[in-house]
Formats: structure tokens, sequence, C-alpha cells
């Protein structure tokens, strides 16, 4: 597998490793048994909402610890507006780019920022915990990249079907049963959704 030489500088001299003493707002996403997680730690200035602090933990792979630490150095000295606006593909870019198969790790690295600015602003009142339905199901497949060419399942039109009724979550999926990434996207959809305590089952149907 072949990384871009800023990849391997940022595995080999991560920038902002380290768990943080008293932050303002801290994060996980991923999970060990699944081979990834990081977890996002942060430090706000109260009057200029400014990332003053940021760290982060990682269990993973090269790409993992990568773009958590890439990630990282760009969220700091921003706002929180402005790094809301970070995306995994910028994460991604600022590295020459990853491997299709590695792409999940940069979304991780993405999601795990957004979650702690968002647990932030929940703490602080700037923002309302936001109820669970279809749209956060289809926001999180959002997260799932489909590992052969780098993209999203939504874009890809790989879910032809989400329903939510009674805590059962229902997806139907439009991956075949010959496609060697299908049971890998399952088990992420799974790890995406369980977290949700509204979620007391899912069932994910493909043809």
């Amino acid at each position: 597998m072949q990384y871009s030489q800023k990849v391997l500088d940022h595995f080999m001299h991560p920038h902002n490793v380290g768990k943080m003493e008293n932050p303002d707002a801290v994060a996980t996403e991923g999970s060990p048994a699944c081979g990834d997680q990081v977890t996002v730690y942060l430090k706000v200035d109260d009057k200029t909402k400014t990332i003053t602090d940021i760290s982060f933990l990682s269990y993973g792979c090269a790409s993992n610890i990568a773009t958590a630490s890439i990630i990282t150095d760009m969220a700091k000295g921003k706002t929180l507006e402005e790094a809301k606006k970070i995306t995994w593909r910028d994460a991604m870019d600022a590295l020459d780019g990853l491997p299709p198969v590695k792409v999940h790790c940069s979304v991780l690295a993405a999601d795990t920022l957004q979650s702690a600015i968002s647990n932030y602003e929940i703490a602080h009142g700037l923002k309302e915990v936001p109820n669970f339905g279809k749209a956060t199901i289809e926001e999180e497949l959002r997260k799932i990249i489909y590992p052969q060419v780098g993209e999203d399942i939504i874009s890809l039109k790989m879910v032809k079907y989400i329903g939510f009724q009674d805590g059962e979550v229902t997806i139907d999926m439009n991956i075949m049963k010959f496609d060697q990434w299908r049971d890998n996207i399952a088990e992420e959809i799974r790890e995406h959704l369980q977290k949700y305590p509204e979620v007391k089952k899912i069932t994910i149907n493909f043809p």
C-alpha cells in the first residue's frame, strides 16, 4: 500500500498527541474492536469561541494517526464556525491523498472533530440536542466510505431505503452478494448507528 510522504511524516511524528487535562469538550468515535478509534480534546476561548488548544488519542493504523494529526493542526487557532467547515476531503488533500481503502480514516478524524465541537456547543447552550430520525441516519451513512472508490455510500446510491420506527432502523442496500466489501459496509453501518440510545434494533437488507 502506497502512502504519501506527508502521511508517513504525520504517522512517524504526529502533532498534538495526548490526553488533555480539563478539556472544554471531548469526543470519541469508532471502536478498537473495529480497528479504528479517535478521541479529540478541545480547549475553547469562551469569548471568541476560538480553539486555543486541541489534542487527540488514536487507536488504529498509520492513516488513522496521520489524519487525526493533520486535522488537529487544521483546527487549532480557528473559531468553532471555521473549524466546522473542515471536511474529511480537506484532511485527505492536506496529506496529498490516501489509498481508497483508507479514506474512512479521514472521515473518522473529521467526524470526531465535529462531534467534539457539537458537544461543546450543546454543553454551553449554543445548540440543542438534535432529535434522532431518518435525517440523522442518513447523515451517519454519509460518513461510510465504499473502499474501492473512496466515496460515501449515499452519494454512490448504494442505499435504497431508510426507515425508522419504534426503535428499529431498517436499511435496504443496493450491494450485491458477490461484492467483497458488503460485510464491511454492514459492520460499519451498525457501528455508526448502535451508539444512539434511540436505536434498539438494526436490520440491513441486501439483494
